[in-house]
C-alpha cells in the first residue's frame, strides 16, 4: 500500500501469527477417479422481506445446486444466480464433466472455460462454472477423506467474518436489531449498506455506529451507486464515525474513479471492489484502484479461480476479502496467504443454514470448517429444499 493508513485494519498479511494447522488425516486408501455425471437444481427461496441496497431490490434470491457424483460419492457446489445458470451447465458442461479425472478440478475448469468461449465466459457464464467447481472439489475432498480446507491445503485453521445486511429497506428499529444481535453474537466488525438516499446516508452511518459502540468496525457497501463527487463528499462524512472500509462506492468498472477517490479518501479508509475473473482482479489492481480486493467464490468461477485471485494478492501483499457464500468461503480463505475475512452476508447464513446440515458456526467473529466431516461438510436437506424447487 502506497497511501498512508490506507491499509485496512486488522491481521497482519500471511500466516504470521496463525495457529499451526492440525494436521491432515485421510480416512480412505481407494480413490475411484472418475466424474460419473453432474445433477443440477434451481430452487427460489424468499427473503424473510423484501430488501434493497444502493441500486438493486429484490424478495428471493435463486440458488443453483450442482451435485458431481462417481460410484462412491456425491460432491455439492452451487451459486447464487438465475434459473438460466441450470440450462448452461445442463447444455454446455454436463457431458463436459461425465468421465472426468475427480482428481484434478483445475483441468476440468479449463476445459469449461474453453467450452463457453462463445457462449460468454463471465456473468452467468462464470456463475455456472463456479457451480460446477466447487462440486468437484468437494467431490476430490470427500474421495480422499479430508475436509475441503485440507484438500487445497490450508494454511490457517480460521478466518475472521463481518456481518453483513444492514439493507436500505430496513428502518431504524430492524437495522438496530439486526447490528445489535451481531455485536451480542461476538461479531465486532459490520457492515451496512448505503446509496438509496445519499443524502440521508450520514445519518444511517451514525445511528449504526452509535448502536455498534465505539470500538466495533464499522463498514460500509454502495453496490456503486455514487458519482465520484458524491463519493469524496462522503467519504469524509463517513470519516466521522470511524468508517474504515468504503465498498464499491463507484461501479467496480470504473477504474480511473475508484483510483482517484482511493488517492483522495480520508487515511485509514479502506476502498473494496471485486470483479468476476482474476484477469479483471489483475486490471484493478493494476490501476490502484483498491486496498482490498474482492470476489466472490460463487461467481468469480470456482475453488480454482479463488486460489489464481489469492495468487495476485500474495504477490502484492494486498489483502484478501471473500464477498458472501460463507459456507463455502471458510474452506476458500483457509488457502489464502492474505485472506482478510469473510462476509457473513444475511442472506446466505440464511440459506445455507436453512438448508444445508454440517455448516461451519461461528465462534465468536471467526468461521473455522472443522474436520470431522469430509469435503465441505455440507449436507442437502432435501425436503425443505424440494418445497422450493423450480420446475
Amino acid at each position: 500500500m502506497d497511501r498512508p493508513g490506507a491499509t485496512y485494519a486488522g491481521t497482519a498479511l500471511g500466516t504470521m501469527g496463525q495457529p499451526t494447522p492440525s494436521p491432515v488425516r485421510s480416512r480412505t486408501t481407494h480413490v475411484s477417479p472418475r466424474v460419473e455425471g453432474l445433477e443440477v437444481t434451481s430452487y427460489e427461496i424468499p427473503t424473510d422481506q423484501p430488501e434493497s441496497d444502493g441500486t438493486l431490490e429484490w424478495d428471493s434470491t435463486t440458488l443453483v445446486l450442482v451435485e458431481a457424483f462417481n460410484g462412491r460419492e456425491r460432491g455439492i457446489g452451487y451459486t447464487y444466480a438465475d434459473r438460466s445458470v441450470e440450462t448452461l451447465i445442463e447444455s454446455k458442461l454436463a457431458e463436459l464433466v461425465e468421465g472426468a479425472d475427480a482428481m484434478r478440478p483445475p483441468a476440468v475448469w479449463a476445459a469449461m472455460r474453453r467450452e463457453l468461449r462463445n457462449a460468454g465466459q463471465p456473468g452467468l457464464g462464470s456463475m455456472a462454472i463456479s457451480a460446477v467447481d466447487i462440486a468437484l472439489w468437494d467431490l476430490k475432498a470427500r474421495l480422499l477423506g479430508v475436509s475441503l480446507a485440507d484438500a487445497l491445503p490450508r494454511i490457517r485453521d480460521s478466518v475472521p467474518i463481518y456481518g453483513s445486511g444492514g439493507f436500505t429497506s430496513y428502518d431504524e428499529s430492524e437495522l438496530r436489531e439486526q447490528l445489535r444481535g451481531w455485536i451480542q453474537a461476538g461479531i465486532r466488525s459490520v457492515k451496512i449498506k448505503v446509496g438509496r438516499d445519499p443524502e440521508a446516508d450520514p445519518a444511517r452511518v451514525a445511528l449504526a455506529r452509535e448502536v455498534i459502540g465505539p470500538n466495533a468496525t464499522l463498514m460500509v457497501d454502495a453496490n456503486g451507486a455514487y458519482s465520484l463527487p458524491q463519493a469524496l463528499g462522503l467519504a469524509e462524512r463517513f470519516a466521522e464515525q470511524q468508517v474504515s472500509w468504503f465498498e464499491e462506492p463507484l461501479s467496480s468498472e470504473d477504474l480511473e474513479g475508484l483510483a482517484e477517490l482511493r488517492s483522495r479518501s480520508p487515511a485509514g479508509m479502506a476502498i473494496a471492489a471485486g470483479a468476476w475473473s482474476a484477469v479483471e482482479c489483475h486490471r484493478l489492481l493494476e490501476a490502484g484502484a483498491v486496498d482490498v480486493l474482492q470476489a466472490d467464490v460463487t461467481r468469480c468461477g470456482g475453488i480454482t479461480e479463488l486460489l489464481h485471485i489469492g495468487g495476485l494478492c500474495s504477490a502484492r501483499q494486498v489483502p484478501f476479502s471473500a464477498h458472501c457464500a460463507p459456507a463455502v468461503s471458510a474452506h476458500a480463505c483457509c488457502a489464502l496467504e492474505t485472506a482478510e475475512h469473510i462476509e457473513y452476508f444475511h442472506d446466505h447464513v440464511r440459506i445455507e443454514s436453512m438448508f444445508f446440515d454440517g455448516g461451519p458456526k461461528p465462534d465468536g467473529d471467526a468461521l473455522r470448517p472443522g474436520d470431522s466431516r469430509t469435503g465441505l461438510g455440507l449436507e442437502p436437506r432435501r425436503s425443505a429444499l424440494e418445497e422450493h424447487r423450480i420446475e
